[in-house]
């Protein structure tokens, strides 16, 4: 009785673990269908006229299925942000990786222009980022994943700047983190304001300015 009682239990152990994945997979397609409406109605609508009512319609979930996995609109705007440093982070570590960081740098800086200077994703991060001046809880969202992103960054330029010979203090490595996140968060407000710009010369100067600033800052 004790073995078949044992088989029994261990094939219901198996049972559950296979399904974990599933489960899993279908929970994450959920957050991100949720995170997509949300994105779309703080573009349109801006956070505050963007109510949980609105995300739910334009999920087509019911509030109490949102509320599962998302507790409060702040929740969703952590998610957010959460999803787009992943994607920049994703980004470090293949310029971290390269045979030739420097090159692999300037390449993945033009994927990460290209992409500011487009309208959906200009106008949802200016959209947090205006949320964050007012509200404390955005912005410490915002301050974490930035922290994250910086300090990952800046392996890479003190790689590449030990490479070059310089034995750099911590607070240039810094100021030159610093110089880049400016660069790039500068782009976000160039392509809303100037929307017709010559990306194509654009990215070359950019490339250029960015190639010195990790080269020559001194």
């Amino acid at each position: 009785m004790q073995g078949n009682a044992f088989a029994n239990f261990t094939q219901a152990d198996m049972n559950i673990e296979s399904r974990a994945p599933v489960v899993s997979a279908r929970a994450d397609a959920r957050r991100e269908q949720i995170l997509e409406a949300a994105e779309a109605c703080f573009r349109e609508f801006g956070f505050h006229n963007a109510s949980i009512s609105k995300i739910c319609k334009r999920a087509a979930m019911s509030p109490g299925h949102v509320y599962h996995y998302f507790e409060n609109k702040e929740a969703i705007i952590e998610g957010i942000v959460r999803r787009k440093a992943d994607v920049i982070l994703a980004r470090v570590d293949s310029m971290r990786t390269a045979p030739d960081m420097l090159d692999a740098t300037l390449g993945r800086a033009g994927e990460s222009v290209a992409e500011k200077l487009e309208h959906d994703f200009a106008s949802l991060d200016i959209e947090i980022l205006a949320e964050a001046c007012r509200s404390p809880g955005v912005a410490r969202i915002v301050s974490a994943a930035d922290g994250e992103v910086r300090r990952n960054f800046k392996h890479v330029v003190r790689s590449l700047r030990r490479d070059l010979g310089f034995d750099d203090s911590e607070a240039i490595i810094d100021a030159v983190a610093d110089m880049v996140a400016a660069l790039f968060d500068g782009m976000t407000v160039r392509g809303v304001r100037h929307p017709d710009l010559r990306r194509d010369e654009v990215f070359g100067v950019f490339a250029k300015v960015l190639r010195f600033l990790i080269v020559d800052a001194r």
